[in-house]
């Protein structure tokens, strides 16, 4: 098999295969170092935000204040935590933004939900690097990762506080609470799916998914990897 390199990706690795007796496993690189930890940069961010806007949005919650110090504390590096997500996204957001631009395969894999949820890859559309579920958390918290920006800064006081309105602060507030819930909802979503979709989690974790896992998730971008038309001889289907 030829082995070309995923330019789009910016991954020059190749695809190898581990050192074993038994049937070999191919593993193609799907993220780089860098972007892992780009990623999981953005994920701790993320959690930080959750947690210490929990704890000042009902005092239910209140006790989470503990984990930065107190009340006073939390309110002072929420903000910062913003500031830093919305950072390390836009590394993010310039990595990927391509790959994640829907196509027609998408809206295929839209209308054959049922078949996604019942795992009948079958029935599915080749797909590239990512799927419209994907997509659909890739943009999402785009938009409200920037509406949380926006909003925040203008219900940053020790800052901002002074330029807009009391009621223009209120109305911000609001946006800023919805979209901080919605986020973390898409969040705990896309989570799930990389738990429920057995072998996913290893791209964030050591950079490569099985040639299984490839073939049978996302065969379009294997093609591309792999430099020809893929065979279901020629990969593990442990990995799927």
């Amino acid at each position: 098999m030829t082995i070309q390199n995923d330019v789009r990706d910016g991954d020059s690795r190749p695809l190898h295969h581990a050192k074993s007796e038994a049937p070999e496993v191919m593993y193609v690189p799907r993220y780089t170092g860098v972007q892992r930890v780009n990623h999981w940069i953005t994920a701790i961010l993320f959690t930080l935000l959750t947690l210490s806007g929990l704890a000042m949005f009902t005092p239910y919650l209140f006790s989470l204040t503990g984990l930065f110090g107190g009340g006073q504390a939390t309110r002072a590096v929420h903000p910062w935590f913003g500031v830093a997500l919305a950072i390390s996204f836009l590394f993010l957001f310039v990595r990927f933004w391509r790959l994640n631009i829907p196509n027609k395969d998408d809206v295929e894999w839209s209308k054959k939900i049922g078949d996604v949820v019942t795992n009948r890859e079958d029935r599915l559309p080749e797909l590239g690097k990512y799927n419209a579920g994907q997509k659909g958390v890739f943009w999402g918290q785009t938009a409200l990762i920037g509406v949380m920006f926006v909003t925040g800064l203008v219900i940053w006081n020790t800052y901002f506080g002074g330029l807009t309105s009391i009621e223009t602060q209120r109305w911000a507030l609001l946006a800023h609470s919805l979209a901080a819930v919605i986020a973390i909802a898409i969040i705990v979503v896309h989570v799930y799916a990389g738990i429920w979709v057995r072998g996913t989690g290893r791209a964030m974790v050591r950079g490569t998914v099985t040639g299984g896992w490839a073939y049978r998730h996302h065969r379009k971008w294997f093609r591309q990897m792999a430099g020809g038309p893929a065979r279901r001889g020629s990969v593990d289907k442990r990995g799927s």
